[in-house]
């Protein structure tokens, strides 16, 4: 079975440190892959504050993940610090995709590369909705793919 591939982005944009706590530990003693889901979750809530935007509302628009992808590369156990940096790619006029690196300073170990598509949501209409330009533009800045 082939394998998903996520490559290391040259440069992130938000950091995040968090440690690993027991109850993020499953029964083959590490790092559960629910877990990163749920790690990645606070690092998203962490990128999107920087900007002054929630998941709920960026420039009027909410947002609702629309796939995942991980990639582990190490193990992480209760105790660890993790460092997950963060980085906006791939803008589209209704998305784009969030880039994590999961790694352990203490031993430079990058854990797992982690990838959501994120798709701009109204909740009232229930359907997908395009950024507004100010948003995309802002996007595509942070992505290193527009005008700084």
């Amino acid at each position: 079975m082939p394998r998903a591939s996520i490559q290391t982005r040259s440069s992130y944009r938000s950091m995040l440190a968090v440690p690993v706590r027991t109850t993020d530990i499953n029964y083959g003693g590490h790092l559960g892959n629910d877990r990163v889901l749920v790690l990645v979750h606070e690092a998203r809530v962490d990128f999107l504050a920087g900007q002054s935007w929630s998941e709920l509302d960026i420039g009027g628009r909410s947002l609702i993940m629309a796939d995942a992808v991980i990639v582990f590369r190490g193990e992480a156990f209760a105790g660890d610090v993790l460092t997950i940096e963060s980085v906006p790619a791939e803008v589209t006029r209704t998305g784009f995709r969030l880039c994590h690196r999961l790694s352990r300073p203490a031993d430079d170990t990058i854990i797992a590369l982690v990838e959501t598509g994120l798709v701009g949501f109204d909740y009232d209409a229930r359907r997908v909705a395009a950024w507004p330009d100010d948003v995309r533009r802002r996007l595509e800045a942070l992505a290193g793919e527009g005008d700084t």
